[in-house]
């Protein structure tokens, strides 16, 4: 299985209207998804207000290719919420047995 962790830092001022997207519709898409074993979704801390993070697990690499393309190293972005991301970041991971 892949871990893919996708961190983002809103624009200054855009906290709000990017919350709104994030619990409203990225969480929600994220979570119907098909391939996807499991979303955890993380809001912004007092201490870093503007970051907001998914961690999905992926079954397998083909279904991440399969919903993000063969570029699946890149962060990929809803036009809805372009606009209002400053920085993206991507990584991704083998799931280590516990």
């Amino acid at each position: 299985m892949i871990m893919r962790k996708f961190q983002v830092r809103t624009r200054p001022g855009k906290e709000a209207e990017f919350a709104t997207f994030f619990h409203d519709t990225a969480i929600p898409l994220m979570k119907a998804t098909d391939g996807i074993v499991e979303v955890l979704p993380g809001a912004p801390r007092p201490e870093t207000p503007r970051e907001f993070s998914f961690v999905m697990v992926w079954r397998d690499l083909d279904a991440l290719k399969a919903f993000v393309g063969e570029d699946y190293a890149s962060p990929h972005i809803d036009p809805a919420e372009a606009e209002l991301v400053e920085k993206r970041t991507i990584r991704h991971y083998e799931l280590a047995e516990a």
